[in-house]
């Protein structure tokens, strides 16, 4: 696999986000050096997105309200992505359907709103997208630092638009991920492996601390090289509280 050169150094620190079991995974890369750690809430995070110039999160930020479309930034996403990798880019709930105490409840609202029903893998993460949809709400000045990302659409433009072949969660998958890593971002690959030292499994999985490092990564190139910058779609759309609906990528 053919990728880009290591990253320049930079003194503007940029941080990934995923979430996990245990709550959230962050890594952030910064002038000395990178550092990382769980965190059990987005308020906890809070010390952490201030030092940011920018962090990238992998979750959905903007959410339908009603109607059949689903968001454009995913749609473009699965056709960039191509089969199987086009499967990780989850439908998201439209806003209705978080307020939901189960799955059956969060589909017949779904549904009811936008023609569809949701997926379990959708469902398992519902209450982390009400989470980050409160926070945001809460604090709307913070989706200017704060903006959504996707890993597997990372790793397609770091990789200069190829998609990964393996699954994320299989060890041939995981060493393909951080093979891209390593060429651009070699100390984060030390991080991943602390990170995974210092968390049982059972909290945080190995590959939702690679996804976290890749779009701290992706983030860095973002500010280092304008011309790499790349948004789904080009225009973001906005929801019915003005949250942008768009997933920031690199093209290297």
């Amino acid at each position: 696999m053919t990728v880009a050169a290591p990253l320049p150094p930079s003194g503007a620190p940029t941080v990934g986000i995923d979430g996990c079991r245990a709550g959230w995974v962050w890594c952030r890369r910064a002038a000395s050096g990178w550092d990382g750690g769980v965190a059990a809430s987005i308020d906890a995070l809070t010390p952490v997105l201030d030092t940011a110039a920018l962090a990238l999160i992998d979750m959905p930020i903007g959410l339908v309200s009603q109607g059949p479309d689903e968001r454009a930034c995913d749609r473009a996403a699965r056709a960039l992505l191509g089969r199987p990798r086009a499967s990780s880019v989850f439908r998201p709930p439209c806003r209705a359907a978080l307020a939901a105490g189960d799955y059956v409840g969060a589909c017949a609202i779904n549904r009811r709103c936008t023609g569809v029903a949701l997926s379990q893998q959708t469902w398992n993460i519902a209450a982390k997208i009400r989470e980050l949809d409160h926070a945001l709400a809460a604090a709307p000045g913070l989706c200017e630092r704060l903006l959504e990302a996707h890993p597997e659409l990372c790793f397609w433009g770091l990789a200069g638009g190829r998609p990964m072949a393996q699954n994320k969660r299989t060890p041939q998958g995981q060493a393909e991920r951080v093979q891209v890593l390593q060429a651009l971002a070699p100390a984060c690959v030390a991080q991943i492996a602390a990170l995974r030292g210092e968390h049982p499994r059972a909290a945080l999985a190995t590959d939702d601390i690679v996804d976290a490092a890749v779009l701290a990564v992706t983030a860095a190139a973002a500010l280092g090289a304008d011309a790499c910058r790349r948004r789904l779609p080009t225009v973001p759309e906005h929801d019915a509280l003005g949250l942008p609906m768009a997933l920031l990528y690199v093209h290297i």
